[in-house]
C-alpha cells in the first residue's frame, strides 16, 4: 500500500463533451477528445473516474425492458432483501459484478430506446482495459476508477461508489500510523477509491451528461503500469466478513425455513394483513402435530396436539411476528404514536 499523502491541494474537474455513447465506442479516446476540447491533456499521476454507464454503453451490455424483472434475476448472485411494491418486487441482491445493490444494477436511466443497461461482470477488468488504452493514446501512466450509484444501510439517499478500480491502491492503509496526537492507528483503512467516486459524483452526474471526471494530485496513489492493482472487488465483503449477509427480516424468515415466502410490501398494511403474513411464515417450515395457526380478530390462535408441539409451534410465530413488528421490536413510528399499542398477538388453548 502507498503511504499516506499528506495535505495539499486536490483538483477535481468533470468532462464535458462525451456526448452519448454508443455500441463500439471508444471511451478512452472519447476521454482524451474530452479533455483536448478543454486544453487539458493526461499526465502520469492523474486518476479517471468514469460512470459505469458509458463502459456498458460501450460494451453494448443492454437488455429489453419489457424483460427487467427477469434481467434482475439473471444479474442476480444472491437475494440479500426484497419488499413488495405498487410496480413490482424491488430486490437488493448479490450483483453479478460483485458489489450489493438494488436491481443488480440493471438501470434504464440515461439510455436511449426501450433497453435497461447491465453492469460488466468484471468491472476491474474493464477499468484495467480502459487504462491501458488511455496509456495508448497519451502515454501516460494513470489510475482509472469505473463508478456506479447505489443506496447504504442505515443511511438515505444514494452515493457513487468505485464498481471497479486499475492503476490505484483500493485502500490507504493507516494502521500503523499515528495521529494527530500520537496514538497509534489500529483500524484506520480508507476506502480511498470510493471517495474518489463519491467526489467525482460533484462534477459530473446523471442530470448534466458529464460522465467522467478528471483528478490530480493523488499521484503518491496511483500504481506502476504493470501494477493493476487489486481492484475494487477486494473491498467486497464475503463470507464470514460479511455480518449482514442477509436483511433483517429476510434472515429470521430463513431461520424459519420461509425463506420461499412471497417478500413482505413496502407499506407493512394493516394488522390484519400483518397477522395473516405471519401465520403464513409460521407454518412454512413444515407441518406441526395438530398444528394451526390462524387469525380472530387482532390476535392469533396457536393449537397442536401436544404441549411440545405448541411450544414449538409458539416460538414460529413469536418469530413470524416480529418480521412483521408486532413483538420484540416496536419501531420509531409506534413509539411516535401513543395511540397505537402492542396487544397479546398469540394465544395459547386452554
Amino acid at each position: 500500500m502507498s503511504a499516506h499523502h499528506g495535505p495539499g491541494h486536490l483538483q477535481v474537474v468533470g468532462l464535458t463533451g462525451i456526448g452519448e455513447v454508443h455500441d463500439g465506442d471508444d471511451v478512452a479516446a472519447l476521454v482524451v477528445d474530452a479533455l483536448h476540447a478543454q486544453r487539458a491533456s493526461l499526465s502520469d499521476g492523474d486518476v479517471i473516474a468514469v460512470s459505469s454507464k458509458v463502459v456498458s454503453k460501450a460494451a453494448g451490455l443492454t437488455a429489453a425492458a419489457v424483460d427487467r424483472d427477469e434481467v434482475v434475476l439473471r444479474e442476480s448472485r444472491r437475494l440479500v432483501a426484497a419488499r413488495r411494491t405498487p410496480t413490482g418486487v424491488a430486490r437488493i441482491v448479490e450483483s453479478a459484478a460483485g458489489p450489493v445493490m438494488a436491481a443488480a444494477g440493471v438501470d434504464a436511466s440515461n439510455v436511449e430506446g426501450d433497453v435497461v443497461l447491465t453492469l460488466p461482470h468484471d468491472p476491474d477488468a474493464a477499468a484495467r482495459e480502459l487504462r491501458t488504452r488511455l496509456h495508448e493514446l497519451t502515454g501516460a501512466v494513470v489510475g482509472v476508477v469505473v463508478t456506479d450509484t447505489a443506496g447504504r444501510p442505515w443511511r438515505a439517499g444514494q452515493t457513487d461508489f468505485a464498481l471497479g478500480a486499475a492503476g490505484i491502491d483500493a485502500v490507504e492503509d493507516l494502521r500503523g500510523s499515528l495521529d494527530t496526537s500520537g496514538r497509534e492507528l489500529s483500524v484506520t483503512a480508507r476506502a480511498v477509491v470510493d471517495e474518489l467516486a463519491a467526489a467525482a459524483d460533484l462534477v459530473k452526474g446523471k442530470a448534466e451528461g458529464v460522465p467522467a471526471a478528471l483528478f490530480r494530485g493523488l499521484a503518491d496513489l496511483v500504481l506502476p503500469l504493470d501494477d493493476p492493482g487489486p481492484g475494487a472487488r477486494s473491498l467486497v465483503r464475503a463470507g464470514a466478513s460479511d455480518w449482514f449477509r442477509l436483511g433483517h427480516v429476510e434472515a429470521v424468515r430463513a431461520a424459519l425455513g420461509a425463506g420461499g415466502v412471497e417478500p413482505p410490501p413496502v407499506v407493512p398494511g394493516t394488522l390484519t394483513e400483518r397477522l395473516d403474513r405471519a401465520a403464513e411464515v409460521a407454518l412454512a417450515a413444515g407441518p406441526v402435530t395438530g398444528g394451526v395457526v390462524r387469525r380472530e380478530g387482532p390476535a392469533l390462535r396457536v393449537e397442536a396436539a401436544d404441549e411440545f408441539s405448541l411450544g414449538a409451534l409458539t416460538q414460529r410465530v413469536l418469530a413470524a411476528l416480529w418480521t412483521e413488528f408486532l413483538v420484540g421490536l416496536v419501531d420509531r413510528d409506534l413509539e411516535r404514536e401513543p395511540s397505537v399499542v402492542l396487544v397479546r398477538t398469540v394465544e395459547l388453548p386452554r
